[in-house]
């Protein structure tokens, strides 16, 4: 696939988690909602990225996942601290003990419709 395809595709993913994050977090499901959202940011990340570069990198390690967007100009630059803030719930939403807020289950979602935006203005 090409990376334009690719980056429709990613696109399309961020759109549906985003769905999903909103959907649970209607039901209060705080973690899952952030989770969601977190990989709608994901994929809005590498939709920006493959549009804007030609590639996007699958690495687990956030801080190069943050460095690639940023790499990709004004655009990846703009959403590089609401990429970070997302990717900085992860752990919390998916893996530790503690649960996520409902506080912070809204932001992660308005994160995550900001990242959507974004991706969306660079790839029409």
């Amino acid at each position: 696939m090409s990376a334009l395809t690719d980056a429709k595709a990613h696109l399309a993913k961020a759109r549906e988690f985003l769905e999903a994050a909103e959907l649970n977090n209607d039901l209060a499901l705080y973690n899952a909602a952030t989770s969601n959202a977190v990989t709608s940011g994901v994929n809005s990340k590498d939709a920006i990225c493959l549009k804007l570069s030609g590639r996007t990198g699958k690495s687990e390690n956030h801080a190069e996942a943050i460095i690639e967007l940023k790499s990709t100009g004004v655009v990846g630059r703009a959403q590089a601290t609401t990429f970070d803030r997302l990717l900085r719930l992860k752990a919390k939403s998916q893996y530790q003990t503690v649960s996520i807020s409902a506080s912070d289950a809204t932001k992660a979602i308005a994160w995550a419709a900001r990242m959507l935006e974004a991706a969306v203005g660079v790839n029409t």
